[in-house]
This record gives C-alpha cells, structure tokens and sequence, in this order.
C-alpha cells in the first residue's frame, strides 16, 4: 500500500489527479538529491515542476580542521573553494540533465563552517589550532554525531526562511532527507524541513543507509510509512558519476550499488496523494 501511496504521489506532483503541485527537494550538499532521489526524480512527467535546494553549496579559505584537510583528500583536492565551485558545476550538469530547476543557496557546508560567536580567545587559538573556532570541530566527534550543534541556531533559522520563500504554505510539497548516517548538515536541513510547517516526504539517504538506520525518536512522529522506488536505477547510477568530486570517495571499489530509494510518508502526505481530484 505504502508504493502504491508513492505512485499516487508522483501523479499528485505531476497533476494527474489535479492540479500540479510544485515539488522542492531539499539537497544538503550537491549530490544528495540524486544520490538518494535521483531514480523518482527522473520518472516525474513534469521536471519543471521540480526545484532542487542544495544548502550547503560553499567552503572556506584555509585554515583548515584536520577533519577539514582529510575531506580534502580524499577527494583529490587542495583548497575547498575551488573544489565547492567545481561541486556546483557538476550539480548544474547533472540536474540540468534531469531537467528540474536548482537552487544553490550558499550556506557553509559543516566541516567548514566557522563559529560567528566563537570570541576572541577562541578566535586567536584557532590560529594555532584551527578546530577551536569551527562549529562542528571534528568529522567523527561532532559532525557525524547526530545532532546539530546549539551554534548552529542561526543557521537552522535561515535555512529555514529560505525553505518557506522557495515553497510558500499550500503550494506544494517537501521531499527532504531524513538524516540516516547522523551528519549534521543532513540532520539540520531535517529539522529546518520539519519547521518549515510545509507537508514533507522523507527521504532515506543513501549510501549512508547501507550501514545506518533512522533516528527512530524522529520517525516516531511521523505517522509515516515506509515506501520504496526501484524505476530506473540504471539510469541513476550514470546520474550518478556525474559528480566526479565525490564518486570515487563514496564507492571506492567503483560500483554503486542499485538498491531501492527508500522514502517515509506521513499520514497528512498518504491522504493528499489518495484524496480523488476535488476531494476535501
């Protein structure tokens, strides 16, 4: 019943039962809506209906966190303003491929972001040590904890009005991700997603949900049911490696697997997609 719920709901976003409902999909980092979305997004009849956020779309200059430096190589890289400009460059390939509009909204992503209010004595230590004014100061130890740092506030709260400019209340609906893996960045675009107010689906992300589960204090709440997509995983894949910067580091061995995308939907959600057009 849950596929069948998403089925009706691609129609819903399409305007097979009703008028097109305009469909914005929060990304963290540009990767994460195809990574995790990427074989839904390219069945929808009506990509221009579609609009990708991808928050956390810049870095920052040196110094960096040891964490910071780590990223940096894996990647191939050596300064992370140059790699974040060549990430949206792919971002705009890729889903210009798929058709759908994109909106890159500047926010720093976690392993650069730095602590506006981190002080003065802060602020000369992190000449030394550069993890002292960082807010999330290690990848493993806070940054992949699952949660989102208190230093954090203001950037929930803008990431949040820009979510409510892009899709104004009853104009349509949230695909955002559901944190599995427990990276702040994808925690805090869930919490700005839930206080948004605006009807959401929840994405499972992948590939952190080959080894991780949800955060069942979060899905509790929900009401929702568990969905899966398995249309056109061939095609994500190719969608897939068209980001360069982050492929190899994801799936070292090369191959990425082909599983099922995996969405959570809320009771209000399961309604409107089964609701008959011009139903209350």
């Amino acid at each position: 019943m849950a596929d069948d719920a998403l089925t009706t709901l691609t129609g819903l976003l399409a305007g097979t039962s009703g008028p097109a409902e305009p469909l914005l999909v929060l990304s963290p980092h540009p990767d994460d809506a195809v990574l995790s979305c990427g074989a839904l997004l390219a069945q929808l009849p009506d990509p221009a209906a579609v609009t990708v956020m991808t928050v956390f779309t810049e870095a920052a200059p040196p110094p960096y966190s040891l964490s910071a430096r780590q990223f940096l190589r894996q990647t191939g890289a050596v300064d992370a303003v140059e790699l974040y400009a060549r990430r949206r460059a792919e971002d705009r390939v890729v889903l210009g491929r798929l058709g759908v509009a994109r909106f890159h909204a500047g926010f720093v992503d976690g392993l650069f972001r730095r602590d506006p209010g981190a002080g003065r004595w802060r602020n000369r230590a992190a000449r030394l040590l550069p993890e002292f004014g960082q807010v999330y100061p290690t990848y493993r130890l806070h940054l992949a904890r699952g949660r989102v740092s208190p230093r954090d506030e203001e950037t929930v709260r803008r990431v949040t009005e820009t979510v409510r400019e892009l899709l104004p209340a009853g104009r349509g609906v949230l695909l955002a991700p559901l944190g599995v893996g427990g990276h702040a960045d994808h925690v805090l675009v869930r919490t700005a997603a839930a206080l948004s107010g605006l009807p959401a689906v929840y994405y499972s992300d992948f590939p952190y949900n080959l080894s991780a589960a949800p955060d069942p204090e979060f899905t509790a709440g929900l009401a929702a049911a568990e969905a899966s997509w398995d249309r056109g995983l061939d095609t994500k894949a190719e969608l897939v490696r068209g980001y360069r910067t982050q492929v190899n580091a994801l799936f070292p061995e090369g191959v990425i697997p082909c599983v099922p995308e995996v969405y959570l939907l809320p009771a209000e959600i399961r309604g409107a997609a089964v609701r008959p057009a011009g139903g209350v």
